[in-house]
C-alpha cells in the first residue's frame, strides 16, 4: 500500500512539474489536478489499499482541476485595465502565484483613520473595477479589510469587516452581483510592516481585493 501511495504521489508531482511548457490556463488546471491527485491517493489508499489509491488519485485529480484558478485572456485584460486605471494612485495590481488578480489599496486613498466610509478618491478605482468585472462574469471577488494595531481587537476586527463591506456594497451598487463577492476582516493580525510609526500604521490600514476565475468556469 505504501508503494502505491508513493507511485501515485510521484505522478502528481510530475503533473506539476510539466507545467513549465503549458499556458497559464493549463497551469492553473494542472496544479490543482496534481495536488488533488496526491491528496486523493492518500485518502484512497487508507480506505481501500492499492485499488483505493488509484481510484482516489483519479477522483482527487478531477476535483483539484475544478478547484484551481486560471489566468485567462480576460483576467490579463482586466489586470492591464486596472493598472492603467490606478497608475499613480499607489494601488498595487499584481497576479498572485495561485492565479488571482490582486489589488492592494493603501489607506491614503481608501479609508480615513478609524473610518469605514469610502473616500472620494477611492471611488474612481472601484468604478473602473466594477466595469472590468462586468466583462468577466465567471470571476469571484474576495475583499479583505485590515487595520493598524492602534486600539483593541474589539474595535479593529469589526472595523476591518466594515471596510470590506463598504467596498462590497459600492461594487454591488454599480451592478456587480452580491453573490460574486465575499468579504473578510482581519483586524490588525496581518501587518505589512511594524506598527511603530504613523507612516507604517498607515500602510497597514488597507484593503486587499482578489479576483479569481475558477478553472471549471473558463471560457478562454
Amino acid at each position: 500500500m505504501r508503494h502505491s501511495i508513493l507511485v501515485v504521489s510521484i505522478a502528481a508531482i510530475f503533473t506539476l512539474g510539466g507545467c513549465a511548457s503549458m499556458s497559464e490556463t493549463q497551469k492553473g488546471t494542472a496544479k490543482g489536478a496534481g495536488i488533488g491527485a496526491g491528496v486523493g491517493a492518500v485518502v484512497g489508499a487508507l480506505a481501500g489499499g492499492t485499488k483505493g489509491a488509484v481510484i482516489g488519485a483519479g477522483v482527487g485529480a478531477a476535483g483539484g482541476a475544478i478547484a484551481g484558478n486560471v489566468w485567462s485572456k480576460k483576467m490579463e485584460t482586466q489586470k492591464r485595465e486596472m493598472e492603467a486605471a490606478t497608475a499613480g494612485t499607489g494601488v498595487a495590481v499584481t497576479q498572485t502565484e495561485d492565479n488571482r488578480l490582486k489589488l492592494d489599496i493603501p489607506s491614503d486613498i481608501s479609508f480615513d483613520k478609524s473610518r469605514s466610509d469610502i473616500k472620494s478618491n477611492f471611488r474612481p478605482v472601484l468604478d473602473k473595477f466594477a466595469t472590468s468585472l462586468s466583462s468577466n462574469t465567471n470571476t469571484k471577488v474576495t475583499i479583505i479589510g485590515h487595520t493598524d494595531s492602534f486600539g483593541t481587537d474589539a474595535i479593529n476586527n469589526p472595523l476591518s469587516v466594515n471596510r470590506a463591506s463598504s467596498a462590497r456594497d459600492y461594487l454591488s451598487n454599480r451592478g456587480v452581483q452580491m453573490s460574486r463577492i465575499s468579504i473578510e476582516g482581519r483586524g490588525s493580525r496581518e501587518p505589512l510592516v511594524a506598527n511603530d510609526t504613523e507612516a507604517n500604521r498607515s500602510k497597514n490600514r488597507r484593503v486587499e481585493i482578489f479576483v479569481a476565475e475558477p478553472a471549471a468556469a473558463t471560457t478562454n
